[in-house]
């Protein structure tokens, strides 16, 4: 069986970008790296059902794909607007924020560079060990397809960049397959499917609620419980200096704190991400609301201070128990559908690597995004996007994901360069 020199499961923005990353170094003249990436998208899509109208991006253009880690890349922003021949027009806008459209258009322009790299339509189910006597000397990965089944590859070494999961919580947690009941990351096709809802639920605080809430708003026909913990719908602080938390240097300071400075620090600047939209959006629902007062129709409620504590299907739909954090009480209300904008976990890579357990301990991360093996244990193993407790709140943005490449990279290639010839030609057998 054939033996890749790296595997990558998903092939979204990070994997993408350390594709055209090992490109790069490849044409500077360095040994090419036998790389295959893994996505179970059938092609590549970036958030598709959060792609709404007059959504833009909320990090400047420049931190794209490549830029930060080289400027000169024929995959930066820059480049794609001048092969599609915009250039000149978006100068003329005067904006660092893309649409988010034209930015999903950009990494699929780029991805398309990249298609004879990347199995699509192939979930990844398990990564196994593969021994040559006491020591693992390879890792099996299998995946899966609808069609084909199951597949079986060898590889010296696994960069892990899967995105985060849905965060669903627990009182939804029972109608986790009614499609009433849906994550923001399927909203635009969950709303498809939805029979002309008149009354819905948002939950959420942050960014994805805030544009959920304006598009059923825009929709017309629908009235909306915009539902949230919190007090009030606090904007993200994207202010110079504390933009500097998201600079690459940053990193290292983050990764060189003990943990409780890290967990600080997290605390300290959570809402540059975290239940922060942007200025802008706050301004728009704060008007909808306003001229609720002035005399339209009262459609729409901001539930502030509530917390869902009990879901249940009735004849009038899904009804939800409310409390009230400040009052005490609870309230019972009725809808026909309910989005979630609860955000994400991201553990799925722990369940991807649970047959290597044993081997990685409590799978601490090094500076360069390695997982930390015992001594028996040769493929080195990468992660993408699920190191923000050790390197920081830029780890699950765009922000630092082409310099991010470019370090896993140059650990990578010397890596490689040191166990090529260590790991075993022919196929050896391994227990499911």
């Amino acid at each position: 069986m054939h033996i890749h020199d790296l595997i990558g499961i998903g092939f979204g923005p990070s994997n993408l970008a350390l594709a055209i990353a090992l490109q790069e170094r490849t044409q500077d003249g360095q040994t090419p790296v036998d790389a295959l990436f893994i996505e179970k998208q059938p092609q590549f899509a970036w958030h598709p059902n959060m792609l709404l109208d007059h959504a833009h991006m909320q990090i400047s253009f420049l931190k794209d794909l490549a830029t930060l880690r080289n400027p000169a890349s024929p995959y930066t922003f820059l480049n794609y607007l001048h092969a599609k021949h915009r250039l000149q027009d978006f100068i003329n806008l005067k904006t660092f924020y893309p649409s988010r459209h034209e930015f999903n258009d950009y990494l699929s322009w780029a991805a398309g560079h990249f298609a004879d790299q990347c199995a699509f339509g192939e979930a990844v189910v398990e990564v196994h060990p593969e021994f040559q006597g006491d020591r693992v000397a390879l890792l099996r990965v299998r995946s899966h397809h609808p069609e084909h089944g199951v597949r079986e590859r060898l590889t010296r070494s696994l960069v892990i960049s899967v995105g985060g999961a849905a965060n669903v919580p627990t009182p939804f947690a029972p109608f986790r397959d009614d499609p009433r009941v849906f994550h923001s990351s399927r909203y635009l096709g969950a709303m498809a499917q939805q029979n002309q809802p008149r009354r819905m639920a948002v939950i959420g605080a942050g960014q994805s609620a805030s544009e959920i809430f304006l598009d059923l708003n825009n929709r017309g026909g629908i009235d909306v419980d915009l539902v949230m913990r919190a007090r009030s719908i606090k904007p993200s602080d994207d202010s110079p200096f504390v933009n500097e938390i998201f600079n690459p240097e940053f990193t290292d300071y983050v990764y060189q704190q003990p943990q409780p400075q890290r967990a600080a620090l997290l605390e300290e600047f959570m809402n540059t991400n975290y239940a922060a939209p942007d200025l802008a959006l706050i301004e728009q629902i704060y008007q909808v609301f306003y001229r609720q007062k002035v005399g339209a129709p009262q459609t729409h409620r901001f539930l502030r201070r509530h917390e869902v504590e009990h879901v249940a299907e009735t004849r009038e739909g899904l009804s939800l128990r409310l409390r009230d954090l400040d009052q005490g009480g609870t309230t019972t209300a009725h809808y026909d559908a309910i989005v979630l904008a609860t955000g994400y976990v991201r553990d799925t890579h722990h369940a991807l690597l649970e047959p290597l357990a044993q081997h990685l301990g409590n799978m601490d991360v090094t500076r360069d995004y390695r997982v930390q093996a015992t001594e028996h244990f040769g493929p080195a193993i990468f992660l993408q996007g699920c190191c923000e407790l050790t390197h920081g709140l830029s780890d699950t943005l765009l922000s630092v994901t082409s310099v991010r490449t470019g370090e896993i990279v140059d650990s990578l290639t010397q890596w490689l360069h040191a166990h090529r010839g260590t790991a075993p030609s022919r196929h050896l057998a391994v227990a499911f």
